[in-house]
């Protein structure tokens, strides 16, 4: 990303470092070499630092992990926020060309939405940003939902959305999951608090836990099959 490397430059020229700047180098980062390529030392190398002094302003794995999903999510809360969709058919249109658009931007990183947020892991389908979650749950409610019908839409329309976007993704060069090996820390010691976010500003998925942490992929495996051969009949009887 030319934006992440003139940031780079900057750091290097001698304005110092920033949250803001090693999260866009660590996105940088992995849209070129993907999460596994990822570590403590290696963005700090790319940032000429010491590894040690990236801990001022993250707190390790889990907090710079989020930090990223949030700069790839951040465009799309504020994007959902101004949609002015009446119906909830067109809301749910704009939601999935705005997330296959990162997906398709950042393929390498776009594995990284579809895991378990620190706060929520009990989320299902997980989605690594509540934030997301809180305002497609909020969206639905205000178009006439019940708690009931937001939530089933949204364990649907998720598995559909990242389902097909995974595979699209990995298609791309990504890898078919997360990293599953703990970043390099560098010796650091890591504060406890690393990753750990509140649901504060997520009412609705801190309201609707009981009904989001519900594992009914049986019946919705079994549903999306059956609408499948259901649409593939009429296609052959047409």
């Amino acid at each position: 990303m030319a934006e992440a490397s003139q940031s780079k430059a900057g750091a290097r020229a001698g304005r110092g470092l920033s949250r803001e700047l090693i999260v866009e180098t660590a996105l940088a980062r992995i849209d070129r070499v993907g999460t596994q390529g990822l570590s403590m030392r290696s963005l700090a190398q790319e940032l000429d630092v010491e590894a040690m002094s990236l801990y001022r302003y993250v707190h390790g794995r889990e907090d710079l992990l989020e930090a990223v999903v949030a700069l790839l999510m951040g465009d799309l809360t504020a994007r959902l926020d101004d949609e002015v969709a009446e119906h909830w058919q067109g809301f749910l249109q704009s939601v999935a060309h705005h997330v296959r658009r990162i997906a398709i931007e950042h393929p390498r990183a776009f594995p990284l939405v579809a895991t378990r947020h620190p706060s929520a892991p009990w989320l299902r389908p997980p989605l690594r940003s509540v934030e997301v979650v809180d305002t497609f749950l909020s969206a639905l409610l205000e178009r006439g939902f019940s708690d009931e019908q937001a939530v089933g839409a949204y364990r649907s329309f998720s598995s559909f959305l990242l389902g097909q976007l995974l595979l699209e993704s990995a298609t791309r060069g990504a890898e078919t999951a997360p990293a599953s090996e703990p970043l390099d820390e560098g010796a650091a010691d890591i504060p406890e608090h690393d990753g750990r976010e509140g649901l504060e500003d997520a009412p609705q998925v801190a309201r609707l836990r009981a009904l989001l942490s519900e594992d009914r992929s049986d019946e919705e495996f079994e549903a999306s099959l059956e609408a499948l051969l259901d649409r593939l009949d009429g296609e052959l009887t047409q």
